[in-house]
């Protein structure tokens, strides 16, 4: 599914060379639920950005499901992230004046589907995550865990093959935290590839396999939450 060999990123100035990444190699299988932990500063957010497309790496390869991305222009690689990325965030990132609708069907709409067929796909994943009697509701109208739900309707509506959680819960209250996370467990049984960044220990502990980041390289964990490797010692500067 996703297969990442010595992937570096390296933001430069005038004065300063910030390694975000270092040489980081990740594989994810198809099917696979992954949390992804680590400190602050550690490259969790970069990496979540060049898995999901929305930013380019200095070198090393990245292969999508099977498509070298590196290769890719910028239309070509938002029409691959449109049809096979679903991204859910810690601020839901929901359109407050559009309907619960509206917001799942924004990004179908840049696909070309027809109105029948991207009304079937919202009414479906509305219904997928218990919301299917509130499309015509506003995000206000929402507590924080069904605004989160709408987040990943949207998401699944475009039926991807891999959903990028980026804390995903970090804005609920612990019941509505297991709730969401349930819901992602389910969505996971059923087939879809999950990438998950979080800060939360018992959350990662409930994914399939956790992977630390540490100084822009990763590294798996046991069970037990201890390492398989530890990552080389650097000195320059790294990033989130």
């Amino acid at each position: 599914m996703l297969h990442m060999q010595g992937v570096t990123k390296v933001y430069r100035t005038e004065l300063v060379e910030t390694h975000a990444l270092r040489a980081l190699d990740l594989h994810v299988r198809d099917g696979e639920f992954v949390a992804v932990t680590g400190p602050s500063g550690s490259g969790k957010t970069t990496f979540l950005n060049i898995a999901g497309l929305l930013e380019e790496f200095t070198s090393g390869t990245y292969l999508l499901d099977g498509e070298d991305v590196s290769r890719l222009g910028d239309d070509a690689r938002s029409k691959l992230r449109n049809r096979k990325i679903g991204f859910i965030f810690q601020s839901f990132n929901l359109i407050p004046d559009l309907n619960l609708f509206d917001n799942v069907d924004a990004p179908l709409r840049y696909r070309g589907m027809s109105a029948a067929d991207r009304r079937k796909r919202i009414e479906e994943s509305l219904a997928r995550v218990g919301l299917g009697s509130r499309m015509k509701h506003y995000p206000s109208e929402l507590s924080g865990g069904q605004q989160q739900r709408a987040a990943i309707a949207r998401a699944l509506a475009g039926s991807p093959k891999l959903l990028l959680a980026d804390e995903p819960t970090g804005n609920l209250d612990s019941q509505m935290a297991r709730s969401v996370m349930e819901l992602l467990e389910e969505i996971n049984g059923q087939g879809t590839t999950i990438i998950m960044v979080t800060h939360d220990p018992e959350l990662a502990a409930r994914a399939q396999r956790n992977v630390h980041i540490v100084d822009g390289m990763v590294t798996d964990l046991r069970g037990d939450g201890s390492l398989l490797r530890a990552p080389g010692t650097h000195t320059s500067t790294t990033a989130d």
